[in-house]
């Protein structure tokens, strides 16, 4: 559905990658920026930055987030069940 407004912040970013598979004038379109691709991709960016998103095209959005795994120290456990 597209929006009657165009959307912002999370509103915007959730939309943009929930329809980014779609094509990027598809996503601008259904979150209410029409064929304005410019005022789309502006919007992105500034939604994008206030939420320490790294937006530098479009195809970033569709990207998987990267988790970083952190080290919690060692893992003390058996090699086997009968050494518990």
């Amino acid at each position: 559905m597209t929006a009657s407004k165009p959307l912002e912040d999370t509103d915007l970013v959730d939309c943009a990658r929930a329809n980014g598979t779609q094509g990027i004038e598809t996503a601008a379109e259904l979150c209410g920026y029409g064929t304005d691709l410019d005022a789309f991709e502006q919007a992105l960016r500034q939604a994008c930055d206030r939420m320490g998103i790294t937006y530098d095209t479009f195809g970033d959005l569709l990207k998987p987030p990267t988790v970083m795994m952190q080290d919690f120290g060692e893992i003390v456990a058996p090699d086997t069940p009968d050494q518990l």
